[in-house]
């Protein structure tokens, strides 16, 4: 009994990116279910991938975005698709850090592990980054690594930042990004198509597909000019790109109004 129920959970999570839907992820009328059926496939090795696919670079994108952000010891923080908190450690762990710090997410596998590893005045909640649980104006910084990307809506998911912050509220948003430089970007390419996916899919034994979803998302997602016009769009009245990593990702950073 316990065996055929085990085979059928696997066979469900084989179905999460099929070949059809991975020519076009970003269209897809579900994309949101299944995008969070591949986290919580992925979330037991979800961190010890990140390190090793970005050769431990992870560690100084979320550093950067601590940077970025100038926390002020008032701050309360909302960090959205937190996963398994890494993001949410990083500001705990700061210098100056803020006062408070939520992480949420829709994965609840990813909230098991980040709840896991209790941060000083940090909690965690389930919640979909489209539908925000939050009062308008309710926090002071919101931050996103890697989340944007895979929202159903982003124009919804980037509106929703701007209305549970603050006047003056910050949101910073950590996102893949393509190299401007030809050759550079060739390379890339390469290497998340052919490499990474093989590497990571090896290391998590991976049968959801999340390591093909991930190039085919980065590749046909809006690139940074247009991300900072969605921002624009969604109300931030000053928003801003900053590249590292030779372009390989791009740490947006925008401010509401006061």
């Amino acid at each position: 009994m316990g065996s055929d129920s085990e085979s059928r959970r696997h066979d469900e999570i084989a179905l999460v990116w099929d070949s059809a839907r991975l020519a076009s992820p970003h269209t897809q009328e579900d994309k949101s279910r299944r995008v969070q059926r591949m986290f919580d496939a992925i979330a037991p090795t979800y961190e010890c991938v990140n390190t090793i696919s970005s050769a431990g670079r992870d560690r100084y994108w979320r550093r950067e975005m601590v940077r970025l952000a100038e926390v002020r010891p008032d701050d309360i923080q909302l960090d959205i698709a937190c996963g398994t908190g890494d993001v949410a450690r990083t500001f705990a762990e700061a210098a100056v850090r803020p006062r408070q710090i939520i992480g949420a997410d829709f994965s609840a596998s990813m909230l098991i592990l980040a709840a896991g590893r209790p941060i000083a005045g940090g909690s965690f909640v389930q919640a979909d980054a489209l539908r925000l649980p939050f009062a308008d104006a309710s926090t002071t910084l919101v931050t996103c690594a890697f989340g944007i990307r895979n929202f159903q809506d982003l124009a919804t998911g980037l509106r929703e930042m701007h209305r549970v912050l603050k006047p003056n509220g910050r949101a910073v948003i950590l996102e893949f990004s393509l190299p401007q430089a030809a050759w550079l970007r060739g390379l890339y390419l390469f290497y998340i198509h052919r490499l990474m996916p093989t590497i990571a899919t090896w290391i998590s034994r991976d049968r959801s597909g999340a390591y093909r979803y991930l190039p085919r998302s980065v590749v046909s997602f809006p690139c940074s000019g247009e991300v900072v016009s969605a921002l624009h769009a969604a109300g931030f009245e000053r928003a801003s790109v900053h590249p590292r990593t030779f372009g390989i990702v791009s740490i947006y950073v925008a401010v509401k109004a006061s």
